[in-house]
């Protein structure tokens, strides 16, 4: 049993893909402290992965969603609000660019390329939150993950960078607009973890290395550390963080060389 309890909570995980997902990694923390949750999939494809791992998980169901579809985000709330009632957190994890937009020159990201990047990874948190938020009746929590792309360039990033850095500033002001109902927005700032969706990037491989090389601790992050950082940010022991990027990287951040 986790430390911290979240039995009575129940939540939405958005990103779960397989069993390498940062999303699965946080909804198996967050289930093992006692969590009841709705995890989503994108497609046919995805579903018999997500419920196979969703199974393993007590009480937990499985949702369609799309979060380009507005009407699909709008239906997943509607069936969220018939099986929980009220949420106490959302956690986003859902990020998207193709490949040719990470690879080469920035300055030559299609228009199109740029525009997918920044609805998925970016904007669709504005939706998602538009129905999340009246049924966190009691307050709640609010994260999604992010990447120091967001600052610094990062050869093979490219557009990600700049979905990031808007996501990140979507946290700011969501903090500030739903701060008197007592929702909390936070972002995590992951170091680079060997995902499947990482392997898309050019260079992933150097970018590990390196960062085991730099960072503070010398060594690469694991995909539980940032589960139990999510754990956190989501109880009420994180009660007075909003608005926030929290660096979970073993301190690569914090160097100057």
């Amino acid at each position: 049993m986790y430390p911290i309890d979240l039995k009575g909570k129940k939540g939405v995980i958005l990103g779960v893909a397989n069993d390498r997902s940062i999303a699965w990694s946080i909804a198996r923390v967050l289930g093992q402290a006692g969590a009841r949750l709705a995890l989503t999939y994108q497609g046919e494809r995805l579903q018999e992965r997500v419920t196979r791992l969703a199974d393993t998980l007590e009480e937990a169901i499985v949702l369609p969603c799309d979060a380009t579809d507005d009407d699909q985000i709008e239906a997943l709330f509607q069936t969220v609000k018939q099986e929980f009632g009220d949420i106490s957190f959302l956690v986003h994890s859902i990020a998207y660019a193709n490949r040719e937009d990470l690879a080469g020159n920035f300055s030559e990201t299609g228009r199109e390329g740029f525009r997918i990047a920044l609805e998925i990874s970016a904007y669709s948190l504005l939706p998602l939150v538009k129905h999340a938020a009246p049924l966190m009746t009691d307050g709640g929590s609010v994260l999604t993950m992010t990447f120091q792309a967001s600052q610094r360039v990062y050869p093979g990033y490219n557009v990600m960078g700049t979905a990031k850095a808007a996501l990140e500033h979507e946290i700011r002001q969501l903090a500030f607009e739903f701060g008197e109902q007592g929702i909390r927005f936070n972002a995590i700032s992951a170091g680079p973890l060997e995902t499947l969706a990482a392997r898309g990037i050019h260079g992933f491989m150097d970018m590990r290395r390196h960062h085991a090389e730099k960072a503070a601790l010398k060594r690469n992050i694991s995909a539980d550390e940032v589960a139990n950082t999510a754990l956190f940010l989501c109880s009420d022991l994180s009660s007075g963080i909003t608005g926030s990027v929290i660096p979970v990287d073993a301190g690569y951040h914090i160097m100057a060389i």
